[in-house]
């Protein structure tokens, strides 16, 4: 598996652009290719933080182009600037047996 992470800082309202992206950035995840799962989080402060797991890096890379798109395109009114990225293999994966 491959993750994306995506951090933003100076989010005006890290609800509402999650609330807005979920739809445009859920479509794009659905039709892409080796799609796993998809997080966002409020790290309070206007920090906003944006997990994508997928099967392999390329299908990742892929997707997190044309979320970047739309971000820009979309959400340029919430000012999110350029997130800080951190990307790589997954290492370690622990799921809850229930």
């Amino acid at each position: 598996m491959y993750m994306f992470i995506r951090k933003y800082t100076k989010v005006r309202s890290v609800a509402d652009a999650a609330r807005r992206a979920k739809s445009g950035i859920g479509q794009i995840l659905r039709e892409s290719h080796g799609f796993r799962s998809y997080y966002v989080l409020d790290g309070g402060e206007g920090v906003g933080v944006a997990v994508m797991i997928f099967e392999d890096r390329e299908s990742a890379s892929a997707a997190n182009g044309k979320v970047l798109e739309f971000v820009k395109a979309s959400l340029l009114d919430l000012n999110l600037g350029d997130p800080e990225i951190i990307a790589g293999e997954v290492l370690v994966n622990i799921e809850s047996g229930a």
